[in-house]
């Protein structure tokens, strides 16, 4: 039988494309649902662990050893580094700067491309979470593959921007060498981001991904919403700091529509 457990990695080459935004976001509105949610920050930037705790914590996390770049290098498991949050059914698993020198801990390492699986495991295999969703660096090496291999389904989020596809075929082919590792991974869709519906380039994007064969292209999209910053501001998701707030309206509607992909 398959794991109660969903891993959801989030991923794209490009940086900007809003994957840490989406994160928090689908985690806090996932677990308003009720669903038992894990975010685990496997970016050395932290932007993650920061969107749950203020800055002074997140040094903290990040400078002793209960953070992801210990649990993978000292091979123990992640269930170690796991921190709660201020909202019920959201936990983290914070990281750390350390998380740059991981590309090179990794080169000599047996095995290699499934350390995240393995910290991961007994975590999955208590069942507790319904999600665990991961936060990838922009970025395509063996730390990503790590990402892939540990996960069931990739969620790529995508600027609506000029620039957005840039790189979008390349992550098609990484996830493609992912699969010879992880024959079951499989892309539950694209997020489209940072929308301004009133741009053409907008339209452009979903055209070109809506007739991409094989892809699946969500149908919420997340459009520019500044509160999203004053939110990031404050180290919480949107729909927290203001329920209101369009974007985490939307969150809430891309939370609904994983879930049902997921069942």
């Amino acid at each position: 039988m398959p794991n109660k457990t969903k891993i959801i990695a989030f991923a794209n080459n490009k940086g900007g494309s809003g994957k840490t935004t989406a994160v928090a976001n689908l985690a806090y509105s996932l677990s308003e649902m009720g669903r038992k949610v894990l975010a685990v920050d496997a970016d050395m930037q932290m932007n993650l662990t920061l969107s749950f705790f203020d800055e002074e914590t997140v040094m903290q996390l990040a400078s002793g050893k209960n953070n992801i770049y210990y649990g993978i290098t000292e091979a123990k498991s992640l269930t170690d580094c796991i921190v709660k949050t201020s909202y019920k059914g959201l936990d983290v698993v914070p990281s750390s700067s350390l998380m740059s020198m991981m590309e090179y801990n990794l080169y000599s390492v047996k095995d290699r491309e499934n350390c995240l699986k393995n910290a991961l495991s007994e975590t999955v295999s208590k069942e507790y979470y319904d999600y665990i969703l991961i936060d990838s660096p922009p970025t395509l090496g063996s730390w990503v593959l790590n990402i892939l291999v540990a996960s069931n389904h990739v969620i790529m989020p995508v600027e609506a921007s000029p620039w957005g596809l840039f790189g979008v075929a390349n992550m098609f082919d990484f996830l493609e060498d992912a699969k010879k590792y992880n024959k079951n991974l499989d892309l539950l869709g694209i997020l489209i981001t940072k929308v301004n519906t009133r741009k053409n380039y907008y339209k452009q994007t979903v055209f070109n991904l809506q007739n991409t064969p094989d892809v699946r292209v969500f149908d919420t999209i997340i459009r520019i919403d500044s509160e999203v910053e004053w939110a990031q501001d404050n180290s919480m998701p949107v729909g927290a700091y203001k329920k209101t707030a369009r974007s985490g309206l939307e969150y809430m509607e891309l939370a609904k529509e994983v879930d049902r992909l997921c069942r």
